[in-house]
């Protein structure tokens, strides 16, 4: 927190997306407008599944109303944030909160790395061992596993924050993003930096690659069995749920992937801005849509609630 002149910095300037007033106008709409549809239809996958007596007991159903919870929060770490930044042009954040943000919007990522693990391993299960499946995942299990999720996510990158909180940062406080990203945050502490960017870049790939592979094992498995085991009808079936699954796993991981994991040269602020706006606020609007656009049940559940009202 102690600048080189013995001072110590109590706020950060987030200068988010510099450009003309019109289009920052256009940029607020359209993400005021995606954060809405998010909420909305986060919120109506978890009331489908609370009011649904059979999908409040299946565990697929259980893990989709958590995920979609855990959407809500990932989401409003930091796009109300940007909004309210593009619609009063007030981009200062105290120190405190630019590091709580940004322990927040790891650590909820981090958490969903796990969610999407456990989801592969609930296909996984139910797919290559059917007979095991009900006695295995139970509900009780299946919340266990949730809380996990939480715990390790948030645990995942406490030892970085901390480190990255507690050094010196010289002169200029401007981050060049719209979120408290520890690439910026770094690139403005005086050296020497210490451990902490290799803390950092190490617990992020060793968080990323290990769901990485896990995710591929267990899809992996389910495409070898289905291509074995199936009928051609019900081969189809499962392909097209699975197909979904892997979309939502490849837009998450391929976004977050090119922009903390994989080696890459220097690049323009702005790119990584819009990769960091797709994985922020596009891939949680997706989601949703990608994972009960073809699920009868959901559509039927929905369909239940809405002649009740």
């Amino acid at each position: 927190m102690e600048l080189t002149n013995g001072t110590a910095i109590q706020e950060f300037i987030l200068l988010g997306f510099q450009m003309d007033q019109k289009k920052q106008l256009l940029l607020f709409a359209f993400l005021i407008d995606l954060y809405v549809l998010t909420l909305v239809e986060n919120i109506i996958i978890i009331t489908v599944v609370l009011k649904d007596n059979q999908l409040s007991q299946l565990p697929m159903y259980i893990l989709l109303s958590n995920f979609s919870w855990l959407e809500i929060c990932y989401v409003t770490t930091s796009i109300p944030r940007l909004l309210y930044n593009l619609a009063t042009q007030n981009q200062i954040i105290s120190f405190h909160a630019c590091f709580f943000q940004f322990y927040i919007f790891f650590s909820l990522g981090n958490t969903e790395f796990f969610f999407l693990s456990l989801m592969a391993l609930d296909r996984y299960l139910a797919i290559c061992h059917p007979l095991h499946y009900s006695k295995i995942v139970s509900p009780n299990f299946c919340y266990r596993l949730i809380i996990g999720c939480w715990l390790i996510g948030f645990l995942g990158y406490l030892l970085p924050i901390i480190l990255i909180s507690k050094l010196s940062f010289c002169g200029d406080n401007s981050i060049d993003h719209f979120v408290c990203d520890p690439g910026p945050i770094l690139s403005l502490a005086c050296p020497p930096l210490g451990k902490a960017p290799l803390v950092m870049q190490i617990s992020m790939q060793i968080l990323f690659l290990v769901n990485v592979f896990f995710v591929t094992f267990s899809y992996g498995n389910v495409i070898c069995t289905l291509t074995k085991s199936f009928s051609k009808s019900r081969c189809r079936k499962s392909f097209s749920t699975i197909s979904m699954h892997l979309l939502v796993v490849t837009l998450f991981y391929g976004t977050v992937g090119a922009m903390y994991v994989i080696p890459r040269g220097e690049s323009h602020p702005n790119i990584s801005k819009v990769i960091a706006v797709f994985y922020a606020a596009v891939t949680p609007f997706l989601n949703p849509l990608i994972y009960c656009l073809r699920n009868n049940k959901m559509k039927e559940a929905l369909d239940k609630l809405l002649r009740r009202i």
